[in-house]
C-alpha cells in the first residue's frame, strides 16, 4: 500500500466507503459479493490486499443498531404494552435488515479510511 504512486483525484473516503466504491478512484467496486472484498479495482487496478476491516464494523453495528432497536422496543412497551408476539414480529426483522445494511456500509467505510490514512499492521523495529 505504501508503493502507491498512481495519480488520481482524491476520492472522498466517506462517500466511497458508504457506497462500496474503490477508496483510491471512487469508481470501481470494492466488494465482489455482499461482504467479500474483491481482488482489485476494475477501474484503477488498485490491489485490495491491504483491506482488512477485522471486527470493527461488526462492533459498531451491534452497538448502534442494538441501541436503536432496544430503545424503540422499550419505548413501545412502556407507551403501548403490545403482546410479546408483536415485539418479535417487529424487532427481529428490523434488527436483521438494519444490521445487514449497516455492516456493508461500515466495512466499506473502515476500508476506505484505512486506505486514506495508510493504516497497516504494526511492526516492531528490532534494530
Amino acid at each position: 500500500m505504501n508503493d502507491d504512486h498512481a495519480h488520481f483525484p482524491p476520492a472522498d473516503p466517506v462517500k466511497a466507503g458508504l457506497t462500496g466504491k474503490c477508496p483510491r478512484c471512487g469508481e470501481g467496486r470494492l466488494f465482489s459479493g455482499f461482504l467479500d472484498v474483491g481482488k482489485r479495482c476494475s477501474s484503477c487496478d488498485l490491489d485490495y490486499a491491504f483491506a482488512d476491516a477485522g471486527d470493527g464494523p461488526a462492533v459498531f453495528v451491534i452497538l448502534i443498531i442494538g441501541f436503536i432497536v432496544v430503545g424503540l422496543a422499550l419505548w413501545m412497551e412502556v407507551n403501548y404494552g403490545p403482546p410479546l408476539w408483536l415485539h418479535f414480529v417487529l424487532w427481529i426483522p428490523l434488527s436483521i435488515v438494519l444490521s445487514l445494511a449497516a455492516l456493508r456500509a461500515g466495512k466499506g467505510l473502515m476500508i476506505a479510511l484505512q486506505y486514506k490514512h495508510k493504516a497497516a499492521e504494526g511492526q516492531i523495529d528490532r534494530s
